[in-house]
């Protein structure tokens, strides 16, 4: 190399990288541009480092058959091709990152987690090891050929001052250059990080106050597009979470409307009730119809199960039983009626209801109720400070085709007798340690409140249960309702 002039090795060189310019354009879109977005920035690398190495291995080559260059100074050509295509490669790799993750945001297109993962201290470490090794090559290069320099210049006090200080400021100056090289690298890579990190925690802000519309692009197959993946994927399924509270919040809606909305008044009684759910929904039931001949139907239900697979059973029963009391004639047919449609959407499910149907009679002045499964109500008789349960066999409706549900009835009442329908929730209501509210603390709410009116004999009774319960949690759906014979 060294009996090579300048003018013509510059030419030679300048000539080779013009042909890899020239070329590059085509290289760059068959290679890079038209691989995924996420490979393009190792693919960017690669072609870089080929055109440089390809640039000093004809370089060389070429000045070796025509110029008869030494084999040590063809490599050393070869060496600073090489370093050159790494810095370069590097740069030109971040810039093309840089792009992806500019292009990802605007299209949004990519949101899942990368298939493989390539982690940013890999990156690091190979970076990290290569320029060493890079710079320490040019380093030894550069010492092995001023120390040759020096020891030719040994004889001559003049010319090794003069070579001192050439080697002294040559080194200086790749210093500088290579100074200059890793800081550029470094400030490149944080504006990528920049990037990354400012995407990644605007759409968690945004998620913060509530907003889920935005998602964040994968355009990196390191920690941060991992991150990004798996924050879209909690995205979504907050997404599908608000879409199932609002839906859960409309069927509690519907739900409490198929209910009655307040206090009833009928010749023969006072009617209130209430229904309070430990889900969003729940399978707990009551209603109060007129009836033929003056008389007052009231029925209290409980659908197995939780929520609102057993909210659903519930509403089906409500729908069966409204569409049979046009034909209304007694409370055995009525509930074989709704039994027939229950067992044909149960039979696959398992599903059951529990239903207590009592029928008033204000001329007769009798009471007649089926008790099919479920919890026995409670009549309470203030003159005499007596209870008694209104109990009687029956099987719960949806299990067998056919069940027996024979009628009980009580002929005159006393005015002011109290009637109490609940489901099992009320009774069976835990504190923390583990007790029953039970019947005795039940009976005890209702005789407190005995004078009062049906209502608030039911806010009373509630308002024990919650005593009773705090600071536990409702475990089971609570229905409540009170009838209070004039």
């Amino acid at each position: 190399m060294e009996t090579l002039s300048p003018v013509t090795l510059g030419t030679t060189i300048l000539v080779a990288y013009g042909i890899a310019v020239a070329v590059r354009p085509a290289l760059k879109r068959r290679f890079v541009l038209a691989a995924p977005v996420e490979n393009q920035p190792r693919r960017q690398f690669t072609l870089e480092m080929v055109l440089c190495l390809a640039v000093g291995c004809a370089v060389g080559l070429y000045n070796t058959l025509v110029h008869d260059f030494y084999l040590v100074s063809a490599l050393s050509l070869l060496s600073g091709c090489l370093f050159i295509g790494f810095f370069m490669g590097l740069d030109m790799a971040l810039a093309r990152e840089r792009g992806a993750i500019h292009l990802a945001l605007e299209k949004n297109a990519n949101t899942r987690p990368p298939r493989r993962y390539y982690p940013l201290t890999r990156k690091f470490s190979l970076v990290a090891f290569s320029t060493i090794l890079l710079i320490c090559m040019v380093l030894a290069l550069v010492i092995a050929r001023d120390f040759a320099w020096l020891a030719d210049a040994q004889n001559d006090p003049a010319a090794l001052k003069t070579a001192e200080r050439t080697v002294m400021l040559e080194v200086v100056f790749i210093m500088a250059v290579l100074l200059a090289i890793v800081v550029n690298l470094i400030l490149s890579y944080s504006r990528n990080l920049k990037l990354l990190f400012n995407n990644e925690t605007r759409v968690l802000e945004q998620v913060s106050r509530g907003n889920l519309d935005q998602l964040v692009p994968v355009a990196t197959r390191d920690e941060f597009g991992v991150i990004a993946g798996h924050t879209n994927t909690m995205i979504e399924g907050l997404r599908h979470r608000t879409e199932l509270i609002h839906s859960l919040q409309l069927a509690d809606e519907v739900q409490h409307n198929l209910l009655p909305r307040k206090a009833f008044s009928h010749p023969a009684a006072e009617v209130a009730g209430t229904s309070r759910y430990c889900t969003d929904t729940g399978g707990d039931y009551y209603d109060h119809f007129p009836l033929p001949a003056g008389k007052l139907g009231v029925v209290v239900a409980d659908s197995s199960g939780h929520g609102v697979s057993s909210a659903i059973h519930m509403t089906s029963t409500r729908a069966y039983l409204r569409a049979g009391l046009p034909t209304y004639s007694d409370a055995p047919s009525l509930a074989r009626q709704i039994n027939a449609f229950l067992v044909g959407d149960s039979q696959q499910t398992g599903w059951f209801i529990t239903l207590f149907w009592l029928e008033i009679d204000p001329a007769k002045r009798r009471l007649t109720w089926i008790r099919a499964g479920h919890e026995p109500a409670l009549l309470y008789e203030p003159q005499s400070d007596r209870f008694r349960e209104l109990t009687g066999e029956g099987v719960v409706l949806g299990a067998v085709p056919n069940p027996r549900l024979p009628t009980s009835q009580l002929d005159n009442w006393k005015p002011g007798t109290i009637i109490v329908l609940t489901t099992d929730g009320v009774r069976e209501t835990l504190n923390l340690k583990n007790e029953m509210f039970g019947l005795k603390r039940l009976k005890k709410a209702i005789r407190s409140q005995a004078q009062r009116p049906a209502q608030e004999i039911v806010q009373a009774v509630i308002r024990s249960l919650e005593d009773f319960r705090r600071p536990g949690t409702q475990q089971d759906d609570i229905t409540l309702v009170v009838i209070k014979l004039r």
